[in-house]
């Protein structure tokens, strides 16, 4: 009952964000598992889950290493909306324009983000220029770029 109980724990915050042990509680109701608050928390405790943040403030129970990447996703949104201000490109160079001053942090978060498409990235002052192997990448990359700006 427990190992089942924990793994559709996985599965529903796999799913979908769930935010309290309430609404995990619902949820595995739902799923015909019945657990009170107190088994929830140690199946919590025992799965490694934590709560990470998300948008808006809000938060989520995740894996630690889901926690690690929810938050380098983040970073990368927020640095591209607050200072990114153009990006365009050339054969396999993309060339990202920010505020003054703020491009080595957007380039470090780039780089956290471990986009497997991206070679490295070299920022100066207000320019980043990101290397992107192969070339046929160059497009859905801008698209992915141009998307985090908005």
């Amino acid at each position: 009952m427990k190992i089942q109980r924990q793994r559709k724990i996985l599965e529903i915050i796999a799913q979908k964000p769930v935010q309290t042990q309430k609404e995990l509680a619902l949820a595995l109701q739902q799923a015909g598992l019945k657990a009170t608050q107190a088994t929830i928390s140690r199946d919590l405790k025992e799965l490694g889950l934590i709560k990470a943040p998300v948008e808006n403030n809000a938060v989520r129970y995740v894996l630690p290493e889901t926690s690690r990447s929810l938050y380098r996703e983040e970073r990368l949104k927020r640095a591209f909306k607050d200072s990114v201000t153009a990006v365009d490109h050339s054969e396999n160079l993309i060339v990202i324009k920010t505020f003054p001053g703020e491009a080595q942090g957007v380039a470090s978060a780039l780089d956290q983000a471990n986009w497997p498409e991206i070679i490295g990235t070299v920022a100066g002052d207000d320019t980043i220029l990101v290397v992107v192997k192969p070339k046929k990448h160059v497009i859905a990359l801008l698209k992915r770029f141009n998307q985090l700006v908005k």
